[in-house]
């Protein structure tokens, strides 16, 4: 028999319907998931978005207010899709009242913020995921897979980007994600998130780094209405950007390895140009989240003049098997999404935790926030040991 969960979606942009449809479309590529999702409630604050929502995605109720959805004993589990600055109030209110969390990075504004989630989920005994939707790709947990068993030898160094045009339009809206009280940290939290968790996952714990950031485009006209995504803007008084567009930054992993992770939001030319390149003392392997189910891979003992290959991974590989029959068929990008609702289901069923977790996120904050030192005070920082 299959249980049905309440779920409701707080904040509604992009992210939130993401949310929504990986909601809808689960069951459909794990018919074996003990939980059905039902889509109770919408929670969005801009005028007329929720009543829109429910009325395109079929949620119960729609409403304005958050608290609401804490109130609510329908509600079982919470997606959290709110702007940054939102993420520790709700996270928190909705753990204590027993709500389960799939909320997005980076999980509030600091490290603090993180940890004050975490808390409050372990002390509810709640499940908790979080949306490092990058690890997911069968290819990424391929290429994991292949470095953890010794497949490339012992791994060197490893470079990281996540280049992006998203906020290179110098008519870019001055939105939240460009302020620190609301945004905290610019491309740190929203695209160096990912790639601090990318090294984590692939490579180990991080021992310590410097950082270098910088602001390309310092000022933004302010938007004169409710915005969505990277919306441009026209007519409103301009404001300054407070926060960083870009980051480079030179990693020491406790294994001794080496990386460069870069990040930059305001990339012309650059379209979710996001992947990695690992090498190793006999091979190396790539990945480019544009060629989402692609690996470069070298292997073997020649060492010079190596030949590279493309592998495409297949049913054997992550959860590829539940979305194609065969190697080489797509996946994209909401493929990604669908296989963490099923991991935070999944963690719901069973009642231990599937895919990333609150202290994935707790530990890509550290590392933030020891990027934001290092670029402060130009020194290397070290992380503490997990």
């Amino acid at each position: 028999m299959v249980d049905a969960l309440g779920v409701a979606v707080v904040g509604f942009g992009w992210m939130g319907r993401v949310h929504t449809q990986a909601y809808a479309r689960v069951r459909h590529h794990y018919p074996q998931l003990p939980l059905r999702p039902e889509l109770v409630t919408v929670a969005e604050e801009v005028p007329g978005r929720a009543e829109e929502a429910a009325d395109r995605f079929g949620f119960a109720r729609a409403t304005r207010d958050w608290r609401e959805v804490a109130a609510d004993p329908r509600v079982q589990a919470v997606s959290i899709t709110a702007p940054n600055f939102l993420h520790r109030e709700i996270g928190v209110a909705m753990a204590e009242a027993g709500k389960h969390l799939w909320i997005e990075k980076p999980v509030g504004l600091t490290g603090e913020d993180a940890r004050a989630v975490a808390d409050a989920v372990a002390k509810a005994g709640v499940q908790g995921t979080v949306g490092f939707n990058y690890r997911n790709a069968p290819a990424v947990e391929a290429a994991r897979e292949l470095i953890a068993s010794g497949g490339i030898g012992t791994v060197t160094h490893v470079r990281i980007r996540l280049f992006s045009d998203y906020a290179a339009h110098p008519d870019s809206a001055l939105t939240w994600r460009y302020e620190r009280e609301r945004g905290g940290s610019g491309v740190l939290g929203d695209l160096a998130s990912h790639g601090a968790d990318l090294a984590r996952f692939l490579l180990g714990e991080i021992a310590s780094l410097t950082a270098d950031t910088a602001i390309f485009v310092p000022e933004r006209a302010r938007p004169t209405g409710a915005t969505a995504g990277h919306a441009l803007a026209s007519g409103g008084a301009p404001g300054p950007v407070e926060n960083e567009d870009y980051v480079s930054c030179l990693l020491r992993f406790a294994s001794g390895a080496r990386g460069v992770l870069e990040a930059c939001r305001v990339s012309v030319g650059e379209q979710n140009n996001y992947g990695f390149e690992v090498h190793g003392t006999k091979g190396a392997v790539s990945w480019d989240f544009r060629r989402l189910n692609e690996l470069a891979v070298s292997r073997g003992t020649a060492y010079q003049d190596q030949p590279v290959s493309t592998v495409y991974v297949g049913p054997g590989d992550g959860e590829f098997a539940a979305f194609q029959p065969g190697a080489a068929n797509a996946m994209g990008y909401d493929d990604l999404k669908v296989i963490e609702a099923y991991r935070f289901l999944r963690s719901v069923a069973e009642g231990r935790p599937y895919g990333t977790t609150l202290a994935d996120a707790v530990h890509s904050a550290a590392v933030l926030d020891a990027m934001a030192l290092s670029a402060e005070s130009g020194a290397w920082v070290s992380l503490p040991a997990s």
